[in-house]
């Protein structure tokens, strides 16, 4: 399982949002997030670029932080 952090998140709807933006990258499934954390956490099946899903996160309006 990989982690990031996203910031700005503040109920189910956010998390939504977040969890069907990462799904929809290619390699990314089982996204998991946690508003209480601020982060998601999520598994890949190739190399995802940290800098992609950073951009994902940005483009539906949270603040991303950490690929870990």
């Amino acid at each position: 399982m990989k982690t990031v952090e996203v910031n700005g998140m503040s109920c189910q709807h956010c998390a939504k949002s977040v969890t069907d933006a990462l799904s929809k990258i290619d390699g990314i499934s089982n996204v998991v997030v946690d508003l209480e954390k601020k982060c998601a956490t999520y598994e890949d099946s190739k190399d995802v670029d940290s800098e992609e899903i950073r951009k994902v996160i940005s483009k539906i309006g949270f603040e991303p932080g950490k690929v870990s």
